[in-house]
């Protein structure tokens, strides 16, 4: 059993099953003999009794679930050690046709006793914040494109020609025949997308204020220079990823994102199967989209897609390769602290203008747009000699250097 330094040596060993209404709790000591018979204490209680029964020199493991981060919170300061156990991994290891919550702790303890949970990352309040709003941002694009479903599934029912970004004109709806019920289910369907757009906006802002904070504003700088990143990916991918530093290497990021191939190595037989899917999901989703884009804009990957899809003729397993390897080079960015190889200054300069066109003042921290251009290229160490670009034939222009350090000294090197 791993303990912390200078911990006392573990004397119970202690099994929470987290549900909606109660805990289901029991402990056993090393010789597997209960010491904390099994029983269920309802979710309004366990603050205290958790206070009132554990202790220091306990070991604590609870299964993954919703809910389980606030549980963690409340029992890790009182005991030695607290693990969070990986719910699927753990049914794998510990299948059984009798379940009820005493043999789930029996088995949790099982597992907790000889060291062999399989564990999930904790990760910090601040990472838990920031997938909890992906995550809420995710559930607004969906309800959206429930509602514009609803509303083309009308357009389909009446035969209608619907003309060029016109889903949400009230005025062209107002002048199609359509029964007085249909009429009100559209204007209460326009509305309720109208309020999601503006939740979804408000949410957006806050992630590109985020993607400048002190917690994540390097990560994402260096992340942002990639292509096929916004700030949405930006910060969907980092919530996911955390600490880049728990991964060794670039194969166990794959890994985590479930883009790694499952392989069949048995006897004389030893063939690839197709990803795993295991891991992250939005991380996955994230990668796939970085990719899809990448392709278009840059001229690299492109290159790369073509290669592979000339070899497997199909789209989609090509672009899932783009999607690993453009997460491997994700890995290398942000361990090595390294800037993006393939994007010249010239090329991080337009995306940061870019950026900063789609941000408010408030957002870019009072910077104009071109000192805030500037001051991305300087977060990544570059562009310090660099005042314009030539885009599309059109010059423009980046604050100087100093105009930018003057208000931004943090970003002075040490002389």
């Amino acid at each position: 059993m791993k303990q912390t330094p200078n911990a006392r040596p573990i004397q119970r060993y202690v099994a929470l099953d987290i549900h909606k209404e109660y805990v289901a709790v029991g402990g056993m000591n090393g010789a597997q003999e209960w010491v904390l018979q099994p029983r269920r204490v309802e979710m309004s209680r366990f603050r205290a009794w958790a206070q009132d029964n554990l202790r220091e020199g306990d070991a604590v493991v609870i299964e993954a679930t919703t809910n389980v981060w606030d549980i963690y919170d409340i029992v890790s300061p009182l005991v030695s050690r607290t693990v969070v156990a990986h719910a699927a991994k753990v049914r794998q290891i510990a299948e059984a046709r009798v379940k009820t919550d005493k043999k789930d702790i029996e088995r949790l303890l099982c597992l907790l006793i000889a060291d062999v949970v399989p564990e999930v990352w904790v990760p910090p309040a601040e990472v838990r914040e920031l997938r909890g709003m992906i995550s809420y941002r995710h559930r607004l694009v969906k309800t959206s494109t429930m509602i514009r479903n609803r509303l083309q599934s009308l357009i389909h029912r009446h035969n209608l020609i619907l003309p060029k970004n016109c889903l949400t004109d009230k005025a062209w709806w107002d002048g199609q025949k359509v029964s007085a019920l249909e009429k009100m289910q559209i204007r209460q369907e326009l509305a309720m997308l109208e309020e999601m757009e503006k939740h979804k906006a408000e949410v957006d802002a806050e992630l590109a204020r985020q993607s400048l904070g002190e917690r994540w504003g390097k990560q994402a700088m260096r992340l942002l220079q990639l292509p096929g990143f916004g700030v949405v990916l930006t910060m969907t991918v980092l919530s996911a990823i955390g600490d880049v530093t728990r991964f060794e290497h670039a194969k166990r990021l794959v890994g985590y994102a479930g883009l790694g191939a499952g392989v069949h190595d048995s006897g004389t037989e030893h063939h690839q199967k197709p990803i795993t899917k295991e891991g992250r999901k939005e991380l996955r989703w994230a990668m796939v989209e970085a990719a899809w884009r990448a392709i278009r804009i840059s001229p690299y990957w492109k290159e790369q897609y073509e290669k592979y899809l000339k070899r497997m003729r199909k789209p989609n397993q090509a672009i899932v390769v783009i999607a690993r390897k453009l997460l491997v080079t994700i890995w290398y960015v942000l361990s090595g602290h390294k800037p993006y190889r393939y994007s010249s200054e010239e090329e991080l300069a337009y995306k940061m203008l870019i950026w900063s066109w789609s941000m408010g003042e408030e957002a870019r921290q009072g910077m104009t747009r071109q000192q805030f251009a500037k001051y991305g290229l300087l977060r990544l160490g570059l562009g310090r000699d660099l005042t314009r670009i030539v885009r599309d034939g059109y010059p423009r222009r980046l604050a100087p250097t100093e105009e930018v350090l003057a208000l931004r000294p943090e970003l002075r090197p040490p002389e």
